[in-house]
């Protein structure tokens, strides 16, 4: 629960660093929103945690969802939101969680983005640093620390590999061609929840 909690307020410090970062690069190819759209829900989710104190893992996560859903506008506060939401289902009312239980909770918001957003890798997307995260980390055996750091190295190869793609979903694919070249900021923030998983989770 503890070290969920860290997590949470990791990446919310991450989103607010690096909330202009992420606005200049959906400047390019999106809304020109998304840094301050996460940034905004983050301090949501981080207001509601410190006023509820939920008790369990799942209720937890599923309280840091329905914040971003609900204060965050765009396409981000629904996607984080039903990854959160996803999350706390899979994690169940228990208060701490072992590596396979974590990993299954990860893979089980990532399909929620996968079902919200319908997404496939290479679409330029979150999903792309997503998804080899999730892999990286199963595959990295028992060690939690370990997987992490796995997962977090895939998320930032995945949302450097977004660099050359030609968007096919969201604001972004309406550019065609000229989405090429611009790094999605999608994935970006993508990496740093990873990154933040890794520093505090393991």
């Amino acid at each position: 629960m503890a070290a969920l909690r860290r997590w949470i307020d990791a990446f919310a410090g991450d989103v607010a660093e690096h909330q202009e970062e992420l606005t200049r690069l959906d400047s390019a190819i999106g809304d020109a929103d998304h840094g301050s759209n996460l940034a905004r829900g983050m301090k949501a989710v981080l207001a509601a945690l410190d006023s509820e104190r939920p008790a369990t893992a799942g209720a937890l996560l599923k309280r840091t969802g329905m914040t971003l859903v609900s204060t965050v506008g765009g396409a981000s506060g629904p996607l984080y939101g039903t990854f959160f939401l996803r999350m706390g289902t899979a994690a169940g009312e228990v208060e701490s969680l072992d590596t396979a239980a974590l990993g299954a909770a990860l893979r089980a918001g990532v399909g929620g983005i996968v079902a919200r957003g319908k997404s496939e890798l290479g679409d330029k997307t979150m999903y792309d640093a997503l998804a080899p995260a999730v892999d990286a980390y199963d595959a990295a055996g028992d060690e939690v620390g370990a997987a992490l750091r796995a997962a977090s190295d895939a998320a930032d190869r995945g949302r450097d590999a977004t660099i050359p793609l030609q968007a096919r979903k969201g604001r972004a694919s309406y550019l065609g061609e000229r989405s090429v070249g611009h790094q999605d900021p999608g994935a970006t923030s993508a990496a740093l929840l990873l990154g933040a998983a890794a520093r505090t989770l393991g």
